[in-house]
């Protein structure tokens, strides 16, 4: 077992988003990112089997997807089949955390 505190070291850059790796097995993989207002992940999708869940930690945004978008406030978790197209953009200092399964 491992404990971690996901917010701290999730200060945001003017310069580009943030990106760690928390946890990579076999079975699934969760990604930290932290935005300053305006930064985000760019609507992609990925061609294999699997789903993906976005959960806000910290701020405000959209969640992004080929034919709508939502939106993401502190809380708030989108769960989709990782090959439906998805992202998010932050609208104000933004933490998020990414599962993938399987991982990619």
């Amino acid at each position: 077992m491992k404990v971690q505190n996901l917010l701290k070291g999730s200060e945001t850059s003017p310069l580009g988003s943030k990106r760690t790796l928390i946890h990579d097995s076999p079975y699934f993989k969760i990604l930290l990112f932290s935005f300053a207002k305006g930064q985000g992940l760019p609507i992609h999708s990925h061609e294999i089997e699997g789903q993906v869940s976005i959960q806000v930690l910290k701020g405000e945004g959209r969640f992004l997807g080929s034919d709508k978008e939502l939106p993401a406030k502190e809380g708030d978790l989108l769960i989709c089949d990782i090959a439906e197209p998805h992202g998010v953009m932050a609208e104000t200092e933004m933490v998020i955390i990414v599962t993938i399964a399987p991982p990619i």
